[in-house]
């Protein structure tokens, strides 16, 4: 037997349906043995062609999100340790700090990009 409820979560309402696990005496049915999922491959890993490339003066994405802000632009002297990005992924902002010192010669991102670890962000010459 399947029964409609009402539940309250953090104050947002939810419907959801629940089934009776009972026999009619109100004792516990056992519930049937889950089935094991076929085995699937594993995806290959691609590593992303910029990653590859990326050399001592390409500062690279730390982890794979979207990119919330560049706080650089082209032809800003940076200084190692500056802040040069922030990505959010899983609703979390990290910033990127830059690993070089010099002058910002490329951006190959902007705000809303999605990027993978290793992604080259822009180039400091």
């Amino acid at each position: 037997m399947h029964r409609t409820l009402k539940v309250v979560v953090e104050g947002r309402p939810y419907t959801v349906v629940v089934e009776d696990v009972t026999d009619q005496a109100g004792t516990p049915v056992a519930a049937a043995a889950p089935v094991a999922p076929a085995p699937v491959a594993a995806a290959p890993v691609v590593t992303p062609a910029a990653a590859v490339a990326a050399g001592g003066n390409e500062e690279v994405s730390p982890l794979s999100g979207v990119i919330e802000s560049v706080d650089v632009a082209v032809g800003a002297v940076v200084k190692a340790g500056d802040q040069i990005a922030t990505i959010e992924a899983m609703k979390m902002r990290s910033s990127v700090h830059a690993n070089n010192t010099g002058t910002v010669t490329s951006i190959a991102v902007r705000a809303g990009d999605a990027v993978e670890a290793g992604q080259v962000l822009l180039v400091i010459a």
